[in-house]
């Protein structure tokens, strides 16, 4: 098994396992969804979809090109609570600040891993 192999199913285990997290976790997700947002519940749990629908696909060399551009696709749609988070853990001066910080740049790299499974 060579090395991208290993690194698309990697990959697709942390997607699956964010969006299950969505649904054992969401009152986390909730709270990082900009206010602008509507259906705040609702967009937490079709975000879960999402990341496990990508996931599933990553799995399969048939549908790792269209799950590469879904899981890019889902990154950029969620990037906003990103920004939201770090925006919220700095005004309520919350430990955990940095880190929020250094994960926004994690997502452009996410993107890259993605973009690695497009045939």
């Amino acid at each position: 098994m060579e090395i991208l192999e290993i690194s698309r199913y990697i990959f697709a285990v942390l997607l699956i396992t964010a969006g299950i997290l969505h649904f054992v976790k969401p009152k986390f997700y909730l709270k990082i969804m900009p206010a602008y947002l509507p259906s705040h519940y609702l967009l937490v749990i079709l975000s879960g979809i999402a990341e496990i629908i990508c996931g599933v696909l990553l799995l399969f060399p048939l549908t790792q090109t269209i799950a590469a551009y879904l899981t890019i696709a889902l990154l950029i749609a969620v990037f906003p609570a990103n920004i939201e988070m770090s925006r919220k853990y700095y005004l309520k001066k919350k430990k955990g600040f940095w880190f929020t910080l250094l994960r926004l740049p994690l997502q452009f790299l996410m993107i890259w891993w993605a973009f690695q499974f497009v045939k």
